[in-house]
């Protein structure tokens, strides 16, 4: 079993973290708003199909 060495791990948190290829400002805003745009036009694609559905099932009920 291996030992718990909290220097150790720290030093090789350290290293692991030096290794990550963090982005860059403009890539974050970028992504970000690549994705806020992305969720808001399959909010509005689910919305429509919801009321396309709903509407559908009203003349096949009759309600």
């Amino acid at each position: 079993m291996a030992k718990l060495n909290p220097v150790q791990f720290s030093r090789e948190v350290r290293q692991e973290v030096a290794k990550v290829t963090w982005p860059s400002r403009r890539e974050t805003l970028i992504t970000t708003g690549l994705v806020l745009a992305l969720s808001s036009l399959a909010a509005i694609f689910f919305l429509v199909t919801d009321q396309l559905i709903q509407l559908a099932m009203r003349w096949v009920f009759g309600l």
